[in-house]
């Protein structure tokens, strides 16, 4: 056998392949397309650097010295003020429905504490549920002093070189003083997990009746589009929260998961996001004519996911453009909700901000599923 010989049947065959992934719309799209998105999330939308965290400022001393410690603490650009507080009761209320992330509590005896600089300035409320986030905001108390006194020094005349090395800002972190990675990182697992296998199990599934042939009898039944639709999903919900139930269960026994809200709100969250999730599984089956094009679809689809919705980064560290289109991903809205109550003890009523637009991508994926699906073969 001459080596021409042989070597002509492999570029045939290599002939062959380029020429099935010309065809391949999807798949010569990809070897493109993941390489730019993965450069551009990584580059541009990934940053460990946290800025602009929410914060709420209570200030009771409501002075010139008051006003210009908030400002200077705003220009690091660490925190975002977006509103103020009355009193500290109210700065946790905003952390436990996830509203901010820092609350200021700025005390009314603020000029006493200045005039003998032997005690704290103000506290930082902080939701330490991130360690990341908690460790952003542990480096503006280790700079109080450096930074926020000479603001003040500049504003009203005061002078840092008098002040002790208690002189700044007390840091009281809340739902994770420990800044142990499992009690963040577990609850955000529900919601990964669930994500990529609801998605997979429903995206093959019409797929799957395709290529085994067994879709010919549902073309000969009078079972219409949108039932097909419901009764295919159905099963999976009840695998849905046995998933969420286990991974819970696991958190609590191996990693000693503190379950601070209500299990009534947390499984009635987690229906919410797996009825929508699969509705996106089942939009990808219709979309698909192989099951490894559904595989393919469901990999574009979890990957943004992913990186965006605050599960592997702070959410608060991404450049605002970035953060609309996270909005628009189910994981992020869930992410909150079930870290705010398994974490945060807060009720779902006050989590509703994120729980409508569930319901709203259920009705959007399952409308569109349903559109796209036909009762035919071809």
């Amino acid at each position: 056998m001459s080596a021409g010989a042989v070597a002509g049947r492999i570029l045939a065959v290599a002939g062959k392949e380029l020429l099935h992934l010309r065809r391949d719309r999807l798949t010569a799209g990809m070897i493109l397309g993941i390489p730019v998105v993965l450069t551009v999330l990584f580059g541009y939308a990934i940053n460990q650097d946290v800025r602009g965290l929410p914060a709420w400022v209570a200030d009771q001393a409501g002075t010139s010295a008051s006003r210009a410690l908030v400002q200077a603490l705003e220009a690091t650009g660490v925190v975002t003020v977006t509103g103020t507080a009355a009193d500290p009761a109210a700065l946790e209320d905003g952390l436990a429905r996830g509203r901010i992330v820092v609350g200021v509590y700025v005390p009314p005896d603020l000029e006493t504490r200045l005039a003998r600089g032997d005690r704290p300035l103000a506290q930082l409320l902080v939701d330490g549920s991130d360690p990341v986030v908690l460790s952003a905001v542990r480096g503006l108390v280790q700079q109080g002093r450096s930074v926020f006194l000479f603001g003040l020094r500049r504003e009203d005349g005061f002078r840092p070189e008098r002040m002790t090395a208690r002189a700044g800002f007390a840091l009281r972190a809340l739902y994770n003083p420990e800044r142990r990675s499992p009690v963040f990182i577990v609850p955000g697992l529900v919601g990964v997990i669930l994500t990529l296998t609801m998605v997979l199990f429903t995206a093959v599934a019409i797929v799957r009746e395709r290529e085994r042939g067994s879709f010919e009898l549902l073309v000969s039944t009078p079972v219409r589009s949108l039932e097909l639709m419901v009764g295919k999903i159905l099963p999976y919900v009840f695998i849905g929260y046995v998933q969420a139930s286990v991974i819970l269960a696991l958190g609590v026994f191996l990693f000693d998961l503190p379950v601070r809200g209500s299990l009534a709100d947390f499984y009635l969250a987690a229906g919410a996001f797996v009825v929508s999730i699969l509705s996106l599984g089942l939009l990808i089956s219709a979309l698909a004519r192989t099951q490894f094009q559904a595989f393919q679809l469901t990999f574009m689809s979890f990957l943004p996911q992913l990186l965006l919705s605050g599960f592997m980064f702070p959410f608060d560290g991404m450049p605002e453009p970035v953060q609309w289109l996270a909005e628009l991903f189910p994981l992020t809205h869930f992410l909150r909700i079930v870290r705010g109550v398994v974490l945060r003890d807060a009720e779902l009523a006050a989590l509703s901000a994120d729980l409508w637009p569930l319901g709203l991508f259920f009705l959007l994926f399952m409308s569109l599923a349903t559109t796209r699906f036909r009762k035919r073969l071809d």
